[in-house]
């Protein structure tokens, strides 16, 4: 019952900023308090989760649980708010800031983004008891601190690359040389200990609460691997035609040896099966050129290869 109040209140309140969100935004026709909304309604929703909580400062894991999820939701607000500002805007509402419906479905969608990726923290600071904290659970927040840093150290490896000019014409610097998209692995290994991390908060396997509130880590998922405009999907595919045109060489041999997610070394060596399966590697990531040809190496690639090993 506990979690369900706590849920309400959470819906309660992130109806009414997304709402106001939408309508400032759409008086003014800008994006720009987008993302600056949807950081703040997680910080919101977590204060009102720790303020609702029985013996909050008292039990480890309800505040360890709420430092990390505000730590991670106000990184994530400022790198986006960042990241607008120095692109002059968010190409994802090119068009879509004059149609009310499109508009205001962004902004549904973030508040359920902001519920769904909320739900273990609401469990875990309405449990009732306060049971030590277990070998388990301390795994469970050093994954997620270790997520965490992982995003942190990936953005800003590859915005200080953009910085310095693109050298190599795509990232290769530190976390990007062991995986394609080290940034999104660590935003989903997040969600995926601090829901494990819930369980000792839950009445067992049998909690359906435990279970529903699984929707944080698959919810983060499928935004970042599944839809066309976010994440993994919308870096790859057709959008990778910029690198094979101009870096046909040495992009291909990049793309074959790293890991698409997880930071690894020797993926060259994991079988195609595996790629496609457990390491998410899916074949319609994959670009797939109008001309059956081969491509050449150009002057351009080489210089750039070169270009790539001198700054490493």
């Amino acid at each position: 019952m506990d979690t369900l109040l706590q849920s309400a209140g959470a819906t309660l309140i992130t109806a009414a900023m997304q709402l106001s969100g939408f309508a400032v935004a759409f008086a003014l026709q800008t994006e720009v308090f987008y993302d600056v909304v949807g950081g703040l309604n997680f910080v919101a929703v977590a204060a009102f989760s720790a303020h609702r909580a029985p013996n909050w400062t008292a039990d480890v894991r309800k505040l360890a649980a709420t430092i990390c999820f505000v730590c991670s939701r106000c990184w994530l607000l400022l790198f986006l708010a960042w990241r607008a500002h120095e692109r002059k805007g968010d190409a994802r509402f090119d068009g879509v800031k004059d149609k009310f419906g499109t508009f205001l479905t962004f902004w549904c969608v973030q508040g359920v983004w902001v519920l769904l990726i909320s739900n273990p923290l609401l469990l875990i600071n309405s449990s009732p008891t306060s049971p030590p904290l277990s070998p388990f659970d301390v795994l469970c927040l050093a994954g997620f601190i270790a997520g965490l840093l992982c995003e942190i150290i990936a953005d800003i490896q590859k915005a200080s690359w953009v910085k310095a000019g693109r050298q190599g014409g795509f990232c290769q610097s530190g976390l990007w040389h062991f995986s394609r998209h080290p940034n999104y692995f660590g935003e989903m290994l997040q969600w995926w200990c601090i829901w494990l991390l819930a369980f000792s908060s839950s009445s067992g396997l049998a909690d359906l609460q435990w279970w529903a509130s699984c929707s944080s880590p698959l919810f983060t998922m499928f935004i970042l691997l599944c839809l066309p405009k976010t994440g993994v999907y919308q870096a790859n595919g057709k959008n990778l035609k910029r690198y094979y045109d101009r870096w046909p060489e040495s992009y291909s041999k990049y793309r074959a040896s790293t890991s698409i997610l997880v930071p690894m070394v020797g993926y060259k060596y994991v079988p195609m099966l595996l790629k496609r399966t457990l390491f998410l590697d899916f074949p319609w990531y994959e670009y797939k050129p109008k001309s059956a040809g081969k491509p050449q190496t150009s002057t351009r690639d080489v210089a750039a290869h070169g270009t790539t090993k001198k700054a490493k």
